[in-house]
């Protein structure tokens, strides 16, 4: 009986033994991953590429009829072929007003999923739905040459969202000081703008607006050409039809320079009313040597878009860039004419 009784302890020790042991060592917990996701924000992360995988990069221009951009995606193409690390779609606009081809164009490019947009948009309002689409896909942005409106920015919750280009500005105000130190004092002018709904249009207007004051002259109109050739040629000769006596011409672009120079020529004008623009395309090198255009800004066509693409593998990279990165300008006048 006794031998029984000990049998019985040992087993209910055992037991207890056995119950300790399981309540001393928990079941392992799920394992977490090593890297939580991030927090749902407005400007969604920017993803750099998958390893092995060539960036796909998609950039978006205005009218490739303006030899602005002709000369741009000339030169962006060459060097993306002697840098060979990327593939490169450019694509643009038949004309400056073609806005919803631009639209698509970008629409287009978020559906293939590039990594990259870079966008010079034809309306500075028109175009941010499209680039906040493109954010949260997880695409990479980089707004160059015409800001985009930073009200229209900041209701979409992008506030301080990267641009990279010129002070239109500054530019127009270079150029039209250059004319009201040709004129002087009361020297009676006009003002051709590009397209109303461009950043760069308004704040070449407002650049050329401070030389009007600031140089005296006087302001007989200020119309818009929508940046195109013939159209201000058809604009101009109206205008000096209507104003006779203007002495100066302050061009938004050179391509409109070029119809305003052909209506003057028409007219037996050219050479005795000035005229200055902005670009300094190829096409204007002539004119001023000719003395038929008194000077044009160089904002150096050729690297802008380069400058953007670089900039947009910074961020591919992890850099958090906001606000403006400005790229130069130069007044151009007969002494540096090509």
């Amino acid at each position: 009986m006794k031998r029984f009784n000990l049998l019985a302890v040992l087993l209910v020790v055992a037991l207890f033994l056995s119950a300790c042991g399981n309540t001393a060592t928990p079941a392992p917990a799920p394992q977490q991953p090593a890297q939580q996701p991030a927090q749902p924000t407005e400007k969604p992360a920017q993803p750099a590429p998958a390893a092995g995988k060539r960036p796909q990069v998609c950039l978006v221009m205005k009218s490739l009829a303006n030899e602005f951009f002709k000369v741009m995606a000339e030169a962006t193409e060459k060097w993306a072929k002697s840098d060979n690390t990327f593939d490169l779609t450019m694509v643009g606009m038949n004309s400056e007003t073609d806005i919803d081809t631009q639209i698509n164009a970008v629409e287009n490019c978020i559906t293939k999923g590039v990594d990259m947009i870079v966008l010079a948009p034809a309306d500075s309002v028109g175009l941010v739905p499209s680039v906040k689409k493109a954010l949260a896909a997880g695409t990479t942005v980089v707004n160059f040459d015409v800001m985009l409106d930073q009200k229209a920015l900041g209701e979409a919750g992008l506030k301080d969202f990267l641009f990279v280009g010129p002070d239109n500005a500054e530019g127009a105000k270079l150029a039209g000081d250059a004319l009201a130190k040709k004129l002087g004092p009361g020297g009676k002018v006009i003002i051709i703008e590009g397209n109303p709904g461009a950043d760069n249009a308004t704040q070449r207007k407002n650049g050329f607006m401070q030389s009007v004051k600031d140089g005296k002259l006087e302001l007989l109109d200020s119309v818009t050409a929508h940046w195109e050739t013939e159209e201000a040629n058809t604009v101009m000769t109206n205008l000096l039809t209507k104003h006779p006596d203007v002495q100066g011409v302050m061009a938004a672009n050179d391509s409109m320079a070029l119809g305003i120079i052909k209506a003057l020529d028409a007219a037996g004008k050219s050479g005795q009313v000035q005229v200055v623009a902005f670009d300094n395309i190829p096409a204007v090198q002539p004119l001023l040597k000719d003395g038929k255009l008194l000077a044009s800004i160089d904002q150096f066509g050729p690297e802008m878009a380069k400058n953007a693409i670089q900039t947009g593998f910074k961020m591919l990279g992890g850099e958090e860039l906001t606000g403006w990165i400005k790229t130069p300008l130069k007044l151009i006048t007969i002494n540096e004419a090509q």
